[in-house]
C-alpha cells in the first residue's frame, strides 16, 4: 500500500509542476506578445521621424539614396578589413594597427 500512496503523491506533484509550467509559459508569451507590439511601436515613430527629417531636408530622393548606399558600402569594406569589427589605428610609421 506504501507504494500506492507513493506514487498517488507523485501523480499529483508531476500534474501541479505541469500547471506551474503551463502558467509560466502563457505569462512568457503574453511578455512576448507586448515586446514584440512595444518594438513595432518603436520602429513605427523612427521611420516616422526619419520620413520627417527627409521631407526637410533640400536633398532629393536620389541624393538620400545615394548616401545611404555609399554608407552601406564603406561600412561593408571597413567590415572585411577588419572583420573583428575593431577600428584600426595609425602607428607611427603609419602602419595599421588592429587591437
Amino acid at each position: 500500500m506504501a507504494r500506492m500512496t507513493s506514487m498517488e503523491t507523485l501523480e499529483r506533484r508531476i500534474e501541479k509542476a505541469q500547471e506551474k509550467v503551463s502558467r509560466a509559459k502563457k505569462q512568457y508569451d503574453d511578455a512576448i506578445a507586448v515586446l514584440s507590439d512595444l518594438l513595432d511601436k518603436r520602429d513605427s515613430l523612427k521611420r516616422d521621424e526619419l520620413v520627417k527629417a527627409i521631407m526637410k531636408s533640400d536633398r532629393t530622393y536620389d541624393e538620400v539614396i545615394a548616401f545611404l548606399d555609399n554608407n552601406v558600402e564603406e561600412e561593408k569594406s571597413s567590415r572585411r578589413r577588419n572583420p573583428n569589427g575593431k577600428r584600426g589605428r595609425k602607428t607611427k610609421k603609419g602602419q595599421s594597427c588592429v587591437k
